[in-house]
């Protein structure tokens, strides 16, 4: 059986113009949405990574201060501090003001 386009309608044409360009759109709104997918994906990951690195350090920062301030707690002084006179009058230091 052979097949005969010029048997066809105008309507037809139309008709299937326009599923094939109704299955362009869709196959390109899913390629859309599946990039979308992807690269939400991905800003997560590298989201997640950037966290976990930016925790890692402010607790090794913190983890490296104690160890500091403890450390500093078992030193002992071998002589007194002094207490220094400050060179200011009253309660706080000189000031000069410049703009005065």
């Amino acid at each position: 059986m052979q097949l005969d386009f010029t048997a066809l309608e105008t309507a037809t044409y139309v008709l299937f113009g326009t599923l094939v360009f109704a299955l362009i759109l869709v196959l390109f709104i899913t390629a859309a949405a599946l990039a979308t997918i992807v690269l939400i994906g991905a800003g997560g990951l590298v989201w997640y990574l950037i966290k976990a690195v930016l925790d890692a350090l402010v607790h090794g920062i913190n983890f490296a201060w104690d160890r500091m301030v403890h450390h500093a707690g078992q030193v002992e002084l071998t002589g007194e501090l002094q207490p220094q006179m400050s060179p200011g009058t009253g309660s706080y230091p000189r000031v000069t003001l410049r703009d005065s």
